[in-house]
Parts: C-alpha cells; sequence; structure tokens
C-alpha cells in the first residue's frame, strides 16, 4: 500500500490524536507513574482496515501497531498505530505535520500545543514542579 502525504494527513485530521498524559501533581488520588509526562501520537481503525496502520508504521519507519480490545456493546474490536518515543516525536513525527499541515482548526490547536508540550520537555520544564504544572494547564487546553 502506497501512501501519500495528503491522504496521511486527512486520515489523522480524521482518526489521529495528538496527545500527551501530563501527572497533576495536585491531585493525590491520581495512580503513581514512573513518568511525569507522556506524549504520543497515535491512529485507531477497525481491525478490518488495520493493513492502513501497519503501511503509516512503514512510511514513517517508527512506532506500533497493536491490537486494541473494546468490549462495549456494538463496538469493533479496532487496531492502533502508536508513536511514544519522543526521539521520533520530535524527529519524524512532528517536522511530518509541520511540512504537511493539518486541515481541521481543532486538529491544528492540538498539535500546535503538542508541539508545545514536546518543547517544553526538551527544555527540561518537566522537570520541575512548577514548569510540570504550567506542562499539565497547557495540556488541558487540548481537545
Amino acid at each position: 500500500m502506497q501512501l501519500t502525504n495528503d491522504y496521511i494527513v486527512g486520515l489523522v485530521d480524521g482518526e489521529g490524536s495528538f496527545t500527551a498524559y501530563v501527572r497533576n501533581l495536585k491531585d493525590s488520588k491520581e495512580r503513581a507513574r514512573r513518568v511525569r509526562i507522556e506524549p504520543r501520537f497515535y491512529i485507531k481503525l477497525i481491525e478490518r482496515d488495520k493493513a492502513v496502520l501497519h503501511a503509516l508504521k512503514d512510511f514513517f519507519g517508527c512506532g506500533s501497531v497493536y491490537f486494541q480490545k473494546d468490549t462495549r456493546k456494538n463496538h469493533q474490536h479496532c487496531y492502533r498505530y502508536e508513536v511514544f518515543n519522543r526521539k521520533e516525536l520530535q524527529e519524524i513525527i512532528i517536522p511530518f505535520f509541520k511540512k504537511n499541515r493539518l486541515h481541521f482548526s481543532s486538529k491544528q490547536k492540538d498539535f500546535k500545543i503538542f508541539c508545545d508540550l514536546m518543547d517544553g520537555m526538551h527544555k527540561g520544564i518537566h522537570l520541575t514542579d512548577s514548569g510540570l504544572e504550567k506542562l499539565f494547564v497547557l495540556k488541558q487546553q487540548m481537545h
């Protein structure tokens, strides 16, 4: 399967997500995690379309495709292509979407915030409690 840049942009506009888990230091009920921030780019499709996800993995040369069981009534099992390695996000995924602009304003906004979060991490802001709090507030602006 040969993917074009425009096809990938359209697919991500419709089915993709730029997101991050950011630890809320003020929430004492939150599960303890070993990391303070976990950025992720992913696309989730139904099982019969998983070949597209494998083609994306080949196109970008990074990330993973895995099965995501859905036990909700009237929902199909899905597969997910996901990139969570920070270096791959910074060097492959972000440059691609800076060069190939997303069309939906909501997706553009999430991508910009995602880039800001990644930039903050690159600068080490997430290593201090006050910096992590700033990143948490920024993350709350995402869709």
